[in-house]
């Protein structure tokens, strides 16, 4: 590919002046290596009043000089400085002014490090709009943990931190290890399989930790799949990933976020020493109110011992209101009696002068008519009864599960008597009924395979 450019020049007897050679080695240069990517740190950045930017392009071995004219640089987003890791598109070109050897960029993005930083901020501003973030939607940590789950590697430090605090501060704790990769390419998918696991398995809250390492260690923390498992789990999380200094997306979403793995067994493990003395705090605390309140209520029924009179007074006067009543009583009696005299006497009068014999006759001959139907009706409905009747018997039996009984299958049911139709429904020892087609048996459920295994981590 240099070939061709070279046979061009046609040095044999030429003589040239400085400005040709420059102007010459300048178009073999742009000629040949035109449209190629170079990464390095950026060093002596310069921003002139024109708006281009100068700097050197350097590894630990050597470095070249920059050119980026404006058109170019409106376009870069990031903030350029000196120890910046770029990857910059270029032509190789020369500076004829001064022989300098230089490359024209025309593209220039983050490299490394620095391509995470932007997709870990990009990220980070998307799902804090969408209110992953929000303080509001964060459980509050319980304050004496009966079970707690881990979803960690079951290989690294940080498991044996993470107990070592626990049986120092709460050994009464439950731990229970949920496995997954930290690093790598299925880290990703078995954090999110470990979190789902552990949300379904009954903790007062979870701990993900995971030790040191760089950004790219770290990333599949920073995966919008795991953040959004996380906030997707109803049990309380304490993210504890990395050392103090290190972030991560996960550390947002979580309800809580430690400075380290040993941080956040601190933060689930509740001191028994400082319990004890909360104890014998608050005993004396309840003795002292105990005796303040027997107090006040000597002083209460001191004052009410001498306030109190002599029941007799009362009773007497609640005699004479009660002979009072009696009196009133006994005459709204006899003025009732005499108004409903006076209306059955109406009424009496009233019904003499409307004979009923004309009713009653037509009455008595309805009810002979009804009388002779009413035997006719009985029968028919019966007969009509009597054939549906077989009819749907005929039915259930077709769809009675009795017949599927008696060709070998069962029945299983829970304690209330309702089927079960998935292992779901069912939880390690619990007793089921088998029903067959004579008689019933009683089951245990030994594992229904859904339950995370629990790894004895403590020390009896």
């Amino acid at each position: 590919m240099i070939k061709d450019p070279f046979q061009r020049l046609n040095l044999d007897r030429e003589v040239l002046s400085v400005s040709q050679l420059n102007n010459r080695a300048r178009l073999l240069l742009e000629d040949v290596f035109t449209g190629i990517w170079v990464e390095g740190e950026i060093s002596n950045l310069a921003r002139p009043a024109s708006g281009h930017v100068y700097f050197t392009l350097k590894d630990k071995q050597a470095q070249v000089r920059c050119a980026l004219f404006r058109q170019n640089a409106l376009r870069v987003r990031q903030v350029l400085r000196d120890g910046l890791a770029v990857r910059v598109r270029a032509k190789v070109s020369l500076f004829e002014g001064r022989g300098d050897y230089q490359l024209i960029i025309d593209t220039l993005e983050p490299a490394g490090d620095g391509a995470l930083r932007l997709a870990f901020e990009a990220l980070r501003e998307r799902l804090g709009a969408e209110g992953l973030f929000d303080a509001d939607g964060k459980a509050a940590l319980p304050a004496h943990p009966h079970r707690i789950g881990i979803v960690t590697s079951p290989s690294g430090a940080v498991i044996r931190d993470i107990i070592s605090v626990f049986r120092r501060r709460a050994p009464q704790v439950e731990l229970v290890l949920v496995p997954t990769a930290v690093q790598g390419r299925e880290a990703t998918a078995q954090i999110i399989q470990a979190l789902a696991l552990a949300d379904r398995g009954g903790f007062d809250a979870l701990i993900l930790a995971r030790g040191g390492g760089s950004l790219e260690d770290l990333w599949c923390f920073n995966e919008e799949a795991v953040a959004r498992a996380i906030h997707a789990c109803v049990t309380p999380i304490v993210s504890a990933v990395g050392h103090e200094t290190d972030v991560t997306i996960g550390d947002f979403v979580a309800d809580v976020r430690a400075p380290t793995p040993s941080a956040a067994a601190e933060l689930l493990a509740p001191d028994s020493q400082e319990m004890h003395l909360r104890v014998q705090s608050l005993q004396r605390r309840l003795q002292l109110s105990m005796r303040e309140r027997l107090r006040h209520e000597r002083l209460r029924f001191d004052s009410l011992r001498r306030h109190l009179h002599h029941p007799g007074e009362r009773l007497r006067q609640q005699a004479q209101r009660v002979d009072d009543l009696e009196l009133r009583l006994r005459q709204a009696l006899e003025r009732r009696a005499l108004l409903r005299q006076q209306r059955l006497a109406q009424l009496a009068t009233r019904l003499g002068a409307q004979h009923p014999g004309r009713t009653l006759q037509l009455l008595g001959q309805r009810l002979r008519n009804l009388s002779e139907r009413l035997p006719r009706g009985m029968h028919e409905a019966l007969r009509h009864r009597r054939q549906r009747l077989q009819s749907q018997a005929q039915t259930l039996h077709a769809v009675s599960p009795l017949a599927t009984l008696g060709r070998g299958y069962s029945i299983l049911l829970d304690e209330r008597g309702q089927a079960i139709r998935e292992a779901g429904d069912t939880h390690p020892g619990q007793c089921l009924t088998a029903r067959l087609a004579r008689g019933e048996l009683r089951v245990r459920v030994e594992d229904n395979h859904l339950t995370p295994i629990t790894l004895p981590l403590l020390d009896e």
